[in-house]
């Protein structure tokens, strides 16, 4: 069990440094080949860490179910653009697929419990100001 919470810690590492980067070459007009793979490649990554997820009971069938749908269909978008364009991707489209690839990243570490903690650690760190949803100042 300890070296599953490790590898799935190492994915979950993985998956936060890569998503930002690739955002940070959005920069020019069109994408191709290598940067199309690892769009495609971090999609695959996330629905590993889907799996996983589920296979250790983080998140229940059903939701990894509804989060590997939103993963096929970023990639299925991605290879069909890319495939229409002759391996290039808009810029502002691949922006908008990095942003939903970083958006379901995300849902996937909050369904996990594995999300960033916010605010004082009181709540558990979900709530920005500290307070949870059912406390007077929260």
């Amino acid at each position: 069990m300890r070296s599953f919470k490790t590898l799935r810690t190492a994915t979950l590492t993985a998956l936060l440094i890569a998503v930002p980067f690739a955002g940070a070459y959005a920069a020019s007009s069109v994408f191709s080949g290598p940067s199309v793979t690892a769009l495609i490649d971090q999609a695959q990554g996330v629905e590993k860490g889907i799996t996983d997820a589920m296979q250790v009971n983080k998140i229940t069938p059903a939701e990894a179910h509804r989060l590997h749908m939103r993963a096929a269909h970023i990639s299925q978008v991605a290879e069909r653009t890319a495939a229409a364009g002759h391996g290039r991707i808009p810029a502002t489209q691949y922006q908008q697929l990095l942003h939903q690839l970083d958006d379901l990243s995300q849902t996937l570490r909050v369904d996990t419990g594995s999300a960033f903690l916010m605010g004082n650690g009181g709540d558990g760190g979900y709530y920005p100001n500290g307070y949870g949803p059912n406390h007077p100042n929260g």
